[in-house]
């Protein structure tokens, strides 16, 4: 008789020390007005952009090794959500209660992928959903921190600014974007949800520090690692 693997959610770290096992990763695109204009969207007309990634791409490591098969991988500032509890069709008020805590994180993304794939009319997926493309920083219960309208949110890359903006900017604020999300899926405990980038995307080089910051939350800080080939 076969072995089952050992297999246990991917287990993240609190910043009490705790564990936090997530189940999967939701993201959603052109949530900052000026972030959709750099990306040619028109934010006036534009409902959220939800993808995915897989549970194993969310990573808390000093370290984030190039992916493989790109010439152009940006760093993308977000909030990060973690749900305790979900369901379909949620009220705002029902989406705020399911929140369990908050981290800062980064969207990595294999931009010129990206862009091929939209020339062709392909799925993007694997220019979001590659291996270590979502680095994430300590988890804070939703008791101890909540995002404001002035939260600043802010990346630099080997210590120069790249992205600087508050929470306060997103079209959708968390509330309202979770229940748009719940429209479309069923959440659920363990989720977790990359709540867009600012304006301010740009490239990055092996050997390049990257710092997320969100003012009242861990920073998240790591480097890029010269890929396997």
């Amino acid at each position: 008789m076969a072995i089952l693997p050992d297999w246990r959610p991917a287990a993240l770290k609190l910043a009490d020390g705790r564990d936090f096992h997530l189940r999967h990763a939701w993201c959603v695109g052109r949530n900052y007005a000026e972030h959709a204009r750099e990306m040619g969207s028109d934010p006036d007309r534009s409902d959220p952009v939800f993808f995915s990634k897989p549970a194993a791409a969310i990573v808390q490591a000093d370290t984030v090794e190039w992916p493989p098969a790109t010439g152009d991988l940006h760093h993308e500032a977000e909030l990060v959500v973690f749900l305790a509890a979900g369901g379909r069709d949620l009220a705002p008020e029902q989406a705020a209660e399911s929140v369990f805590g908050y981290a800062a994180g980064c969207d990595l993304t294999r931009r010129d992928v990206q862009a091929r794939a939209k020339a062709a009319g392909m799925p993007w997926a694997l220019s979001k959903g590659f291996d270590q493309s979502g680095p994430v920083g300590l988890i804070v219960p939703g008791d101890d921190w909540r995002p404001g309208d002035d939260t600043q949110i802010r990346l630099e890359v080997n210590g120069e600014a790249r992205q600087s903006a508050v929470l306060g900017d997103m079209i959708w604020p968390v509330a309202e974007l979770l229940a748009r999300l719940s429209r479309e899926v069923t959440l659920h405990p363990g989720d977790a949800v990359f709540t867009g980038t600012p304006s301010g995307v740009s490239g990055l080089a092996p050997g390049d520090r990257v710092r997320t910051e969100i003012a009242g939350l861990p920073a998240l800080e790591f480097s890029i690692a010269r890929g396997r080939n």
